[in-house]
């Protein structure tokens, strides 16, 4: 089984619906945050995120999707048929039998149909004493529906009719958290995505053969065969065969490990070469996939419960607006003008309602998704773009993440007579036939020498050892120290001279061996991205720290560490350990950034401030993360940095002309300067909310000027 057949079947491309799907699963909401324990669901997909603190009111993205294109097309009759706008812009509304109930009825239905999902959110803030958009949107909407009734009854001596704006703000917000929670839209949950790296089914070893059941059949005790190729139904322990395992799941390392009778071996590693027999350990959530989950969803639970910037725009709105028409009210009433005290209170009320607010984030955040996008980062939640400007480390993982996550050739000893492009030549001819990943990378390296490699006849595969060959006339053996052992071989002085150093920074090392004498060696390591350089040395150029986790032994960190200018290494690390590695960073007050690509990182990814997955690797490292970089490109998180600065400034910016306008635009409606003269009319008011929307969408626009290219980092 070759590597990339590794990597399908770490990405889960075989699907399975297994025991392990029983562990909790986690809600992710918008803001990335999960459900208490206990609290179970199926895989949540895009249409069924939900605003954090229930401000969405548990709606999908398609139900605010629908309600705006359906109030949107209700609304154009409304606007068309309201006197107020009609006078407005000068037109005369076509009479005829019920014409004017047109703008009443629709506009109820607008009220009913569209307002739902803000009379519930605001409900829900208000019943948990946490006043916010929401509850801002509803109180205007509310306010506006009760005033355009009482004009439309004839009730009292006012001219309140607001069925037109009623309907455009309606219209307005189902269109800013539409498309909002259209940018916040995260695929399946990391927990089903864990669940698909086990087989769905399992060969059990019977007394009269072996009989194919599904894994959630097996029991402990039970024996199965794990044929060459295939990932492993459950824990257990290694009973017959011999094999070489990838483990890289669990453990982080890049190179395959031997195991054979008496090892213990986990669920969803592969077996890679040779079929082994397996007397199980543990089973569904006992199993250490099962743990691993509890640690994604603890992690995910721990998360930080930082709010969005327009919901305490918008909470401090509402109590500026409630107490602006407060005081309203009984300043007119005191001055003995209760019409004028009605009709200055709604007016307040009605243009505090946060138009350009309900879209200063959200298209922030769209255009920003879709300019991340075109550099290559998918962003699936906001707070992990809105973080990204603060964070003061980045923790990388080593294989697949700073490295090629494949072996490649690094070194070639010879002995006296022989040169390395003969050793070379030699190794490639043995190993030509096989699929190991250290194979392919001897006979790339050869390919790439531009070396004539000899026919090889006779190969066969020494298991746990290594391979051999003819080669011509003599017969050649290519293996670690266990060929060597095994032959009862010594390594001549000179070569091992040449290899102490590999062996001490980490490096695999193979003997060559013809006719009975070691002949020499090559060294194989894992790759670094020439990427990842261009990446921490543009980070550290920005005043960011850079940390690497990995779980290779240490030798190889530092090796790798040192070769990159890395600032901090943790080496040896387990899958629990690199989630605590994370917390240990962040108890020193630093907020993280944590880069990874494989399920072992997963529970990091989770934990840290902002999770970013490399997209090449498996689907519940992806489904952990807030960000995902499509490619396997480092330096893209730059661009994430960069994006993530100029977008807060937008944010800023448009919450600022949001907030401002309110402050000023109130107290003008509520009639402050009417000593003077100077009275904002409803109709005026509701003009001047509008331009207020444009201003900050255009000002939203402006971030599409911004240049992201990873290639061009500096």
């Amino acid at each position: 089984m070759n590597h990339e057949d590794h990597r399908r079947h770490m990405s889960g491309e075989h699907s399975a619906r297994a025991t392990v799907s029983e562990a909790e699963h986690v809600d992710h909401t918008t803001h990335g945050q999960a459900m208490p324990e206990g609290h179970a669901h199926s895989a949540v997909d895009e249409e069924h995120a939900v605003h954090q603190h229930g401000q969405h009111a548990g709606h999908s993205t398609a139900m605010f999707k629908n309600k705006f294109w359906l109030s949107l097309a209700l609304s154009v009759p409304v606007v068309y048929f309201s006197p107020m706008f009609a006078h407005l812009l000068g037109y005369h509304i076509p009479e005829f039998p019920g014409s004017s109930w047109i703008p009443p009825v629709l506009g109820s239905l607008i009220y009913f149909y569209g307002g739902t999902p803000f009379l519930k959110g605001g409900w829900t803030e208000l019943r948990s004493r946490q006043p916010g958009m929401m509850l801002l949107i509803a109180m205007a909407i509310t306010v506006a529906f009760v005033a355009s009734w009482i004009t439309t009854l004839g009730i009292g001596n006012f001219n309140l009719d607001f069925w037109w704006e009623l309907a455009l703000l309606v219209v307005i917000m189902l269109l800013g958290h539409w498309i909002e929670m259209r940018a916040l839209g995260s695929a399946r949950g990391a927990l089903d995505a864990l669940a698909e790296l086990l087989p769905d089914e399992a060969e059990r070893i019977t007394e009269h053969g072996t009989e194919t059941v599904s894994i959630s059949e097996l029991s402990v005790n039970d024996v199965v065969l794990v044929r060459s190729g295939a990932r492993l139904p459950a824990d257990g322990e290694i009973i017959e065969g011999r094999a070489e395992l990838d483990e890289s799941m669990i453990t982080g390392e890049s190179k395959t490990v031997p195991r054979g009778p008496g090892d213990t071996v986990v669920a969803g590693t592969v077996a890679t070469d040779s079929a082994v027999r397996i007397r199980v350990g543990a089973v569904g959530t006992d199993t250490a996939l099962a743990g691993i989950q509890r640690l994604v969803a603890e992690a995910q639970a721990s998360s930080s419960r930082a709010q969005a910037l327009a919901d305490k725009a918008a909470a401090f709105l509402f109590y500026f607006a409630l107490g602006a028409g407060i005081i309203t009210f009984i300043a007119w009433v005191l001055l003995g003008s209760p019409d004028e005290a009605v009709i200055r209170t709604v007016t307040v009320l009605v243009i505090a309602c946060p138009h350009a607010l309900g879209l200063a984030i959200p298209l922030v955040i769209a255009i920003s998704t879709e300019q991340a996008a075109r550099a290559g980062v998918l962003i699936k939640n906001r707070m992990a773009l809105e973080r990204m400007r603060t964070i003061d480390v980045v923790l990388f993982d080593k294989t697949g993440t700073l490295t090629k996550g494949q072996p490649g050739l690094t070194g070639i000893a010879a002995i006296e007579g022989m040169n390395d492009d003969d050793v070379l030549a030699l190794a490639a001819a043995v190993e030509a036939d096989s699929e190991h990943p250290s194979a392919r990378a001897i006979v790339t390296a050869a390919r790439n020498h531009g070396l004539r490699v000899p026919a090889a006849s006779g190969f066969a595969s020494l298991t746990g050892r290594g391979v051999k060959a003819d080669v011509g006339a003599s017969a050649v053996m290519v293996g670690g120290p266990n060929l060597i052992a095994a032959e009862g071989l010594d390594v001549p002085g000179e070569i091992r001279e040449q290899t102490r150093p590999w062996v001490q920074r980490g490096a695999s090392v193979l003997h060559v061996i013809r006719d009975g004498q070691v002949i020499g060696a090559v060294s194989l390591e894992d790759e670094v991205r020439e990427e990842s350089r261009q990446a921490i040395t543009a980070l550290q150029k920005r005043g960011i720290r850079v940390a690497m986790i990995t779980g290779d032994a240490q030798q190889v960190a530092d090796a790798v560490a040192a070769e990159l200018n890395i600032d901090e290494v943790f080496a040896q690390v387990l899958p629990q350990d690199k989630d605590k590695k994370v917390g240990e960073l962040q108890s020193r007050g630093l907020k993280v950034a944590m880069v990874g690509d494989g399920v072992n990182d997963s529970p990091a990814l989770a934990r840290a401030e902002v999770g970013i997955a490399i997209g090449a690797g498996t689907d519940v490292a992806m489904e952990s993360a807030g960000v995902v970089l499509a490619g396997n490109d480092p330096r893209a998180v730059l661009s994430m940095v960069d994006l993530s600065r100029a977008s807060y400034r937008k944010m800023i910016q448009n919450l600022i002309w949001a907030t401002g306008y309110n402050i000023i635009a109130v107290p003008l409606a509520a009639g402050v300067l009417a000593f003077a003269g100077v009275a904002i009319s409803p109709a005026v008011a509701a003009v001047l909310m509008s331009v207020s929307t444009i201003v900050v969408a255009l000002n939203a626009q402006l971030l599409r000027r911004i240049k992201l290219d990873p290639a061009a980092v500096r």
